[in-house]
């Protein structure tokens, strides 16, 4: 599976090897969690089956947000706070039976620190979280549910395979009712377009 939520080119390949070379396999049973928000962060995580939540609870009402998701062929964590051994800001949580190649902040500082070139993957990585994050904002900010669904589906087509409804809409930031509606319309618009073609 691709990298669903990396819209660039940036290859993390070196990376990725020095997971599956360095780290521990480790399987996750569905709800199982790699990271709990206020625990310290402890692992960067290559996934090599499964897919993870992230969870984020709310200020007053301690209502659970899901923020992110990370899928078989990504990378999970709770970046940066996982490099300074800081309380991890959100829990990360397997959404189905998972495996991973995981690694501790030690790990990765010895990593970084070989030569020039890995010196300039940890800022290349910077860089490219804060381009999600941005990106993220700008989609809560500016685009409409409707819009904001469909940039979901463009990132992971095959999302709705593995999420619950509540799940996306959390992540969306709307009500499941109002992400129900959405799928309905988009149902009938799409059995309104084929049914167009077949008379044609």
């Amino acid at each position: 599976m691709e990298q669903k939520f990396s819209n660039n080119n940036l290859d993390l390949q070196t990376l990725r090897e020095f997971c599956e070379r360095e780290g521990e396999a480790v399987t996750y049973r569905k709800g199982d969690q790699l990271e709990r928000e206020g625990n310290p962060a402890r692992w960067l995580a290559f996934v090599t089956k499964g897919c993870f939540k992230y969870v984020t609870h709310g200020f007053s009402d301690d209502k659970e947000h899901i923020t992110w998701f990370s899928f078989e062929g990504e990378f999970v964590v709770d970046y940066p706070t996982f490099l300074y051994d800081r309380p991890s800001q959100t829990t990360i949580e397997a959404m189905m039976p998972s495996r991973v190649f995981r690694v501790t902040g030690q790990q990765l500082e010895q990593f970084f620190e070989q030569d020039k070139e890995t010196m300039k993957l940890r800022a290349i990585i910077a860089e490219h979280i804060l381009f999600q994050f941005r990106s993220r904002y700008l989609d809560l900010h500016c685009a409409t549910v409707r819009e904001r669904y469909d940039l979901l589906m463009q990132r992971c087509p095959g999302i709705v395979e593995y999420l619950d409804l509540q799940d996306i809409a959390s992540f969306l930031n709307v009500t499941p009712q109002m992400l129900s509606r959405i799928r309905k319309d988009l149902l009938f618009h799409d059995s309104k377009k084929t049914s167009f073609g077949a008379e044609k």
